[in-house]
């Protein structure tokens, strides 16, 4: 059997195509299930990738990333995330994703365990999988706000822990992991000898004073961490395809600069000269107008779900979800095609994870447009207040 007959297509894909061709046949659809921001790229990115084409730097480019990319990325990682490296530390992926694919094969043998939050994003499970690796959940609680427990952690380490994963801020729950916390984790990797992965996509995208730390920045000496970003989220860049990851390891960066070569060659060269630009040109006005909204949006879907019982939401500081817990007794499965047959989309906990916290659960995305949300939250709670099952 080949390894990617285990590995799911996902579940939000499949739902998305649905919904997608019901929009089609000329369906209303609000795109609930998707985590794709509705904001055009900074018009600073887009001038940057027009003079790129018309200055004719569309010709291969270095492995890693262009130099003048892993210096503005350096700087940017040094001085906003307190992670002290140099530009030969970064390298430029093809989304985060990539980033996540890259990194696991340049750290997994064969049955190695990877510890991973339970609720998560299934393609950073799968990339582990992928790779050869054995996942193992720590079911993350709404009784203790979706917090990734060191403690917890701890008790599912063997002797064939490699790596600690962890997301923060987190899909689907919206939870950060308190600084505390951070401390605590990167402790008992450093005790362990283990590997980091750590996936901060939604660094940026942050409300109701929630911060964001960076765990290589309370580690700074160890090496066997590796920081995964996105400009997908950050900047709203997710059809250019930009993520990059950084690591002191020379071993594993020695290792992914092959796999690069062997998978992309090189990420799309006018793309990387609109990163540079996003990420030493974008003001902090137009993040903080980025978050106003996605936090404004929040708030039409928690006002949706008051006068209900059947959805109990997290209030999340950070990313653009919603993660609710299902009345107990309700098949999440059923309620989730139901609302997709209204053209509500959703992403069913089974998405995300295997405990019941997960699977007990369903997520809502609020980074599609405001007026999406103000229509569909409204068409929610009469569906919600009128749902027998």
């Amino acid at each position: 059997m080949n390894r990617l007959d285990n590995i799911s297509l996902g579940k939000i894909v499949v739902i998305r195509e649905k919904l997608m061709q019901a929009q089609k046949d000329g369906q209303k659809i609000y795109r609930f299930e998707s985590g794709d921001p509705s904001f055009d790229v900074h018009p600073n990115v887009k001038s940057a990738v027009i003079k790129a084409l018309e200055a004719n730097k569309t010709h291969y480019i270095p492995n890693n990333g262009i130099p003048e990319l892993r210096e503005a990325l350096a700087t940017k990682l040094n001085t906003q995330n307190k992670i002290p490296v140099k530009a030969s530390h970064v390298s430029i992926t093809n989304g985060a994703m990539h980033a996540l694919y890259v990194t696991y094969q340049c750290i997994i043998e064969e049955g190695d365990e990877v510890i991973v939050p339970d609720p998560m994003w299934t393609e950073a499970v799968e990339n582990a999988r992928l790779a050869g690796a054995k996942t193992i959940g720590i079911e993350l609680k709404p009784e203790t706000n979706y917090v990734y427990a060191a403690a917890e952690i701890e008790k599912a380490i063997t002797k064939k822990t490699k790596v600690i994963f962890l997301n923060s801020p987190q899909n689907p729950t919206g939870a950060i992991i308190p600084v505390e916390e951070l401390k605590k984790i990167a402790d008992l990797a450093v005790k362990n000898n283990l590997w980091i992965v750590s996936d901060e996509a939604y660094e940026h995208i942050l409300f109701d004073g929630g911060t964001h730390t960076s765990i290589a920045s309370l580690i700074p000496t160890y090496e066997k961490i590796v920081s995964v970003f996105s400009y997908s989220k950050s900047y709203a860049m997710s059809g250019m395809r930009v993520g990059y990851f950084v690591s002191t390891h020379q071993l594993f960066n020695d290792r992914a600069a092959k796999l690069l070569r062997c998978t992309v060659n090189g990420i799309n060269s006018v793309t990387q000269w609109g990163a540079i630009h996003a990420v030493k040109d974008t003001p902090q006005s137009w993040m903080d107008e980025m978050n106003a909204e996605y936090l404004k949006r929040r708030n039409l879907f928690l006002d949706s779900l008051k006068g209900q019982d059947i959805l109990t939401p997290y209030v999340p500081k950070a990313a653009f979800y919603l993660w609710c817990r299902v009345k107990e007794g309700l098949d999440v499965e059923k309620l989730s095609e139901d609302l997709a047959q209204k053209g509500i989309g959703n992403a069913p906990g089974s998405c995300f994870g295997e405990t019941k916290s997960s699977l007990q659960s369903i997520r809502l995305a609020f980074s599609c447009e405001t007026q999406m949300i103000v229509e569909g939250a409204r068409e929610l709670n009469i569906f919600l207040k009128n749902y027998k099952q």
